[in-house]
């Protein structure tokens, strides 16, 4: 068996000898090979299979279905969005997970939906209408709906039709949508459940607002950036003149010089000698003249800038956290527009931009301008809007949190839900450790409209902060309640403004299955979830969220896994983004190589849970060999399959059999040992989450044992020759039986990795009909008394020998017809007796004309050796080749190897080299070195066989 290698460099096609032996079959058996094309077509084949799965209903499960249940949700993808290399990924390792539970006889469900992402889809609109010179306003709420959900059926299905290109076996009669009716009563199931339970309120707090989409917006939506500004220092004066130490002003530093219009103190540590004894003064506010207190707050550092902070509590959370201990005022000085107000003074009307300049300007004229320093600082852009934040007051609608983290909390303590890779337990522990109140209203109207009215009636019909509202489940409930607390008279009006969509997206585990129907089958058999996977930076805002709703909810855990997995980083290993421009389109690649082929390129280059992996890609011509590595092993699976489809005579694996043990030859015994071990070893790959194992293993196994090793060994049985014994028959028979046995355990085995081509194959394998699917089969049983470790490593010394003699062949230049005899050397009894007894494989594999096993060399003819471990390896050479031109050819490679090492010792001797070098750059030299040395050697040593 070869050691595993460096995934990427194996741009191998298919063996020659493979192909050779396709063209010389039997013309009987080519027939039999007509059940597939000549050439693998990945377009055709897949467009073909996901027709024929989802016109089946082949995912579509019964929940009084026998089995154990398994179901995922998948992370549902904003509606707006199209494919990127991180949904491929995501795809990718969860539609391997569900395959391989089915094929392991679960009753699996893989529910799949869109979110309705208010944000996004309403920038859209509104651009859309910009265009048209009107607002959303011009048009009403109404029918700027209806022209939201024309664009949704219009354009909001093209992330879906994506996803159904990648195989995702998931049931699309179950495809839910965040707005759809079930969903959008099971939001308000939430919202009203949470506020009589006294865990939403209403209330003025600060939050993040993009004054471009004119809302709230939530954390995540929140994008840092580092950016190239400046630190400006202002003087405020002491109000009544100098102190009596001769202090006349404190000096504070701002990034933002406009909102120091909305200062209500100035702010220094308790412990400050420099500062002690102005505690309890005040200053006057520039520009302004408003006097402000000078406070003492341990939220301070001392030890930072001037150890002076103005305190802005309207615009700044941390100032928001002192005015609340102080007791302060908060002055709003912006619109929601990003303009300046009236408490802004002269400044009133400008844009924020424009005031920050015109601030600074009238703090120069007036001497309170210290100086301007160069200040590289993170600022938080809007992800929607794409304008900074800014810190408002405003009126919302919160979730108090700690009470549904500590639920969380307890959970966890009895280890619920698990995380892959346990190190993200921490991260989400973390996360429900340090948590604020969650706001959740938006001021859009795309989305699910907050499910509470204002009695307006009773504030002369003005809504204000003072109007009292009512919380239903509908327009007619609240009707009712008004009507019984305020009167026949009553006059109500439904909040304007719309829900968060993580609130929605919070309870997607149980609400897409019906919740709070809880007499729905599908929420009785498949909830709580097995696993959710998903990437690690929405840990908090969906992950948390999900099971912070369903303890609130259902009182369990949404899901018993939680597998998070890492970036799809580009060529340079950089992270890939939008700003970046280093995007690599999925798309491109599978219209190049096919689905399966990105699919087992993606899930092998993980080389543990939860790691980044790197995807190769040459940007000019769009290409990857990486993924087309994984297309050539496609290649070479559908040539093996040919080939056994050739030399099956017309016969399928169930026809044929198992094989009668007695009748195995050692090739046999060795591949069915190796086949027992992949089919358990595979199978708890899978089960663990250690999929690019699995795929790896999968991988050597399938080109090495099978395809370079079994099927070669296999050929001179399978074509017995003219007039073959009853033995011999007997013999091609068990060949055949072997062969069927291998591939097709092994196409199920690859089918979560590369569904299209196992589906595919195994069907040309097995002629089963074309409603009956391997992606329904069961996982082939892994026979035990099949397993023998100690032939296994035997066969790899067999192995070894025959490798020996071709590449001695190579290097005395023979022709492939040309036979040699063969001698082994060793004094090792039991591989000996291995090689005694693999010498008609041996004959076979290296156009041997014979083949002598020995414990003392024959010296009387001169030879070419080779070594093996404990095994001497000798071709007798006289007579058989040119001897002047082969001492001439391994002279040339002896100065070329003398050449390679010069060069390379030098430069390791450099010192310069040795310091500023890469770390891997100098590994790689010295084993290029080493390298270099065992074929010099090597190359002296045959030289001296010569003579």
């Amino acid at each position: 068996m070869d050691a595993p290698r460096p995934f990427a460099s194996m741009v191998r096609m298919p063996s020659t000898s493979i192909v050779t032996e396709l063209s010389a079959a039997d013309p009987a058996f080519v027939q039999a090979a007509d059940a597939l094309a000549k050439t693998y077509d990945p377009a055709g084949t897949e467009s073909r299979w996901q027709c024929a799965w989802e016109e089946s209903g082949a995912f579509h499960p019964d929940p009084q279905a026998a089995g154990e249940p398994f179901s995922v949700v998948i992370p549902p993808p904003n509606v707006t969005g199209s494919l990127h290399m991180g949904h491929a990924f995501n795809t990718a390792l969860i539609d391997t997970i569900v395959r391989f539970q089915r094929l392991q006889g679960k009753n699996v469900l893989c529910l799949p939906g869109t979110d309705h992402a208010s944000i996004a889809v309403q920038t859209i609109l509104e651009k859309q209408l910009k265009a048209e010179a009107i607002s959303r306003y011009d048009l009403g709420r109404e029918a700027f709906l209806e022209r939201a959900w024309a664009w949704k059926e219009e354009s909001g299905g093209r992330i879906v039709d994506q996803l159904r290109r990648l195989g995702y076996s998931v049931d699309w009669q179950r495809q839910r949508f965040t707005l759809d009716e079930g969903l959008s009563a099971a939001v308000r199931e939430a919202f009203v459940r949470l506020h009589e339970q006294g865990l939403i309120y209403r209330g003025e707090y600060l939050v993040n607002w993009c004054p471009a989409s004119g809302s709230a917006v939530s954390d995540l939506e929140v994008e840092m950036k580092e950016v190239d500004g400046h630190l400006w220092h202002l003087r405020y004066p002491l109000t009544g003149g100098p102190a009596a130490d001769g202090t006349t002003h404190l000096e504070v530093a701002t990034t933002r010089p406009e909102t120091m219009l909305g200062d209500v103190a100035v702010a220094v540590n308790p412990a400050d000698e420099r500062y002690r004894h102005l505690v309890g003064q005040t200053l006057t506010l520039p520009l302004l003249g408003r006097e402000i207190p000078v406070i003492a707050d341990d939220h301070v550092d001392q030890d930072f800038g001037t150890g002076c902070v103005k305190v802005t509590p309207a615009h700044d959370p941390n100032d928001f956290a002192i005015g609340r201990r102080h007791d302060l005022p908060q002055i709003t000085v912006m619109n929601k527009n990003g303009s300046m107000n009236c408490h802004a003074g002269r400044f009133e009307g400008l844009d924020r931009f424009e005031a920050r300049k015109a601030v600074v300007a009238a703090l120069q004229e007036e001497g309170l301008l210290v100086k301007v320093e160069p200040h590289r600082h993170s600022v938080p852009y809007s992800d929607r809007g794409k304008v900074p934040v800014e810190p408002l007051l405003s009126t919302q609608w919160f979730v108090r949190m700690e009470p549904l983290a500590a639920r969380c909390h307890e959970c966890l303590d009895h280890g619920a839900p698990r995380f892959v890779p346990n190190r993200w337990q921490k991260v989400y522990r973390d996360w429900l450790t340090d948590i604020r109140d969650w706001c959740i209203s938006r001021q859009l109207w795309w989305g699910h409209r907050i499910p509470a009215w204002f009695v307006v009636s009773e504030t002369d019909d003005q809504l204000t902060d003072a109007t009292p509202y009512l919380v239903a489940r509908s327009e007619e409930e609240a009707w009712q309640q008004a009507r019984d607390q305020f009167g026949e008279a009553v006059v109500i009006q439904q909040d304007e403004d719309v829900l968060d969509t993580w609130f929605s997206s919070g309870l997607w585990p149980f609400s897409t299955m019906g919740w709070p129907d809880q007499e729905s089958a599908d929420l009785e058999c498949w909830y709580p979830t097995s696993t959710l996977v998903t990437g690690f930076d929405i840990i908090f805002f969906w992950v948390a969220r999900m099971t912070m709703m369903a303890g609130a909810f259902t009182g369990r855990m949404p899901f018993a896994d939680v597998y998070i997995h890492g970036l799809v980083r580009d060529e340079q290993n950089r992270k890939m983004s939008k700003s970046a421009g280093n995007g690599i389109d999925p798309l491109l690649l599978i219209e190049r190589y096919g689905t399966d082929a990105l699919r087992f390129a993606l899930v092998r280059e993980v080389a543990g849970a939860g790691q980044d992996i790197r995807l190769d890609y040459d940007r000019k011509s769009d290409t990857s060999a990486t993924v087309e590595a994984a297309r050539n092993f496609a290649n070479k699976l559908w040539n093996a399959t040919r080939f056994a489809l050739m030399n099956l005579g017309g016969e399928t694996p169930a026809s044929l059999g198992e094989p009668d043990p007695a009748s195995l030859q050692l090739a046999d015994r060795w591949i069915l040992s190796r086949l027992a071990r992949m089919t358990r070893d595979v199978a708890e790959r899978y089960d663990s989450y250690r999929l690019g194992e699995a795929a790896k293993c999968l991988y050597e196994f399938a080109w090495n044992d099978i395809c370079d090793w079994y099927l070669e060994l296999s050929k001179r049985r399978l074509h017995p020759g003219e007039d073959p014994s009853d033995e011999v028959l007997a013999d091609q028979c068990t060949a055949r039986q072997v062969l069927a046995k291998v591939l097709a355990d092994l196409l199920v085995m690859l089918h979560p990795l590369m569904p299209h081509l196992s589906e595919e194959l195994w069907h040309g394998l097995t002629g089963a009909p074309k409603d009956t699917f391997l992606a329904l089969q069961s996982w082939p049983a892994s026979n035990k008394s099949s397993l023998d470790e100690a032939l296994e490593l035997s066969f790899t010394e067999l192995i070894e020998a025959i490798r020996v003699v071709r590449n001695l062949r190579a290097v005395a230049g023979l022709k492939p017809a040309q036979t040699v005899p063969v001698q082994f050397i060793t004094g090792r009894r039991e591989l000996a007796a291995l090689l005694e007894q693999a010498t008609a494989d041996i004959t076979a594999l290296t156009r041997a004309e014979s083949v002598v096993v020995a414990t003392s060399a024959d010296l009387r003819q001169r030879c070419l050796a080779g070594v093996s471990g404990e095994l001497q390896v000798l071709l007798p050479i006289d007579g058989l080749v040119d001897l002047d031109a082969l001492r001439g050819r391994l002279e040339k490679d002896l100065a070329k190897a003398e050449k390679e090492i010069a060069g390379l010792a030098g430069r390791l001797a450099n010192p310069n080299f040795a310091i500023k070098a890469p770390p891997n750059v100098v590994e790689e030299c010295q084993s290029n070195l080493a390298e270099a040395e065992a074929q010099a050697e090597l190359a002296r040593q045959r030289l001296s066989d010569l003579g």
